[in-house]
């Protein structure tokens, strides 16, 4: 596979999402967690999506539960406290593994196209960023310390 478009996830409601859905659009990967030390960021992921979403960026949300079990509710509650704590209105997808025999094959795929740390390819915490192309290209991974608005120039500069 050679673009973000050849996969699919299911959203946080159970459906099948092609993401081929999104072409021409510039994404912003993450994965997320309800009861972690990054969980705020969702507030400036949220900002960026609003400020910038008319442009072509979409933040795209996945909630993992790998990382000292901070993301343990059902889709229903996660959907539900993202909504109410941080008016998340950018798409949420089911809940995935990052790591492991299990990983999903969108991040497997992330992992390899940007590696961390060392070459590394593991997800190391919540809240690590990718930032894919209009074309389905990754062109950056970002460390969950990170925060989202100081992704915002490399944002722009690919919208």
């Amino acid at each position: 596979m050679s673009s973000l478009y050849d996969f699919a996830a299911q959203d946080i409601e159970g459906n099948d999402v092609p993401l081929d859905r999104y072409r021409g659009k510039v994404l912003l990967i993450v994965n997320t967690a309800s009861k972690c030390g990054f969980t705020p960021q969702y507030d400036g992921l949220e900002a960026l999506h609003e400020r910038l979403s008319d442009r072509g960026l979409v933040v795209l949300g996945f909630p993992c539960n790998q990382f000292r079990a901070q993301e343990p509710g059902d889709a229903a509650e996660i959907a539900s406290f993202c909504r109410l704590s941080y008016g998340v209105k950018f798409p949420m997808f089911a809940k995935v593994d990052v790591n492991g025999p299990d990983t999903h094959p969108l991040y497997a795929w992330l992992k390899h196209e940007a590696k961390g740390l060392f070459g590394s390819e593991s997800i190391k915490w919540n809240f690590t960023k990718f930032l894919v192309d209009r074309s389905g290209k990754v062109v950056a991974r970002y460390a969950p310390t990170t925060k989202p608005e100081a992704i915002k120039g490399d944002i722009e500069r690919l919208l």
